[in-house]
């Protein structure tokens, strides 16, 4: 699903270059389910929005599904972005003047899809996610699990491949996280492939694949053979 060569981004700070991702060589497959970690500046952030195609490299290839990233012009990037890759931020980034189902079907405005039909898939994912008696709510009258959930339904919407994850329970509360996760994880093994950012060990436990990152490198690369411990679920 996701293969990167050589992949680099550089910045200046001040009178400084700093190689945010430093030849990254990178693959993901269909099903996959991993956890991307490392200190400030290690460049996970930069490799969530590249893979995320909101950035562009400097050097190195970055293909998605078969397609090189750099061959899209602006308008394929935001098809692919919007057909593709869901994304799931930890400020839940919700409009508060929707409904939660308003905010769930707001990928979908400029699409093709049936004004009927995606009623009633957004509906069925809230169902799905347990928020149908919250459907005609407002994010101030949601709880902070509940806003999350909505913001993961809107990622699904469009049925996405690929889910990004970024700090997905930065902002929640340790029974709230566990509940996310283990939400995260039924999605997984229902064959969503999902890549998350975290700097939460215990958030990290519950992928099967754990990517550690320094100074713009990838440092370590870990399939897990068991599931999340016990005590990362509780």
């Amino acid at each position: 699903m996701i293969r990167t060569s050589d992949l680099c981004r550089r910045f200046h700070v001040g009178d400084t270059l700093v190689h945010a991702l430093d030849h990254v060589d990178l693959s993901i497959d269909k099903g996959d389910f991993v956890a991307v970690m490392g200190p400030s500046g290690s460049g996970k952030s930069t490799l969530m929005n590249m893979l995320g195609c909101l950035d562009t490299p400097d050097e190195g290839s970055y293909r998605l599904i078969g397609q090189e990233v750099a061959e899209l012009d602006d308008t394929a990037l935001s098809r692919t972005r919007n057909r593709h890759i869901g994304f799931v931020f930890q400020s839940f980034h919700l409009l508060p003047r929707l409904t939660a189902l308003q905010n769930v079907l707001l990928p979908l405005r400029f699409s093709d899809v049936d004004p009927m039909l995606a009623q009633d898939r957004g509906k069925r994912l809230l169902d799905r996610l347990g928020l149908s008696d919250r459907m005609d709510h407002r994010p101030n009258q949601l709880s902070g699990g509940q806003r999350q959930r909505v913001a993961i339904a809107r990622a699904l919407i469009n049925e996405p491949p690929l889910l990004l994850a970024d700090e997905p329970t930065g902002n929640l509360d340790s029974k709230t996280s566990v509940e996310i996760m283990e939400l995260f994880t039924e999605l997984n093994d229902g064959g969503q492939t999902i890549l998350m950012v975290t700097h939460e060990e215990e958030i990290a436990a519950y992928a099967k694949r754990l990517i550690r990152m320094r100074d713009g490198k990838i440092e370590q690369d870990t399939v897990r053979n068991e599931q999340a411990p016990m005590e990362a679920r509780h």
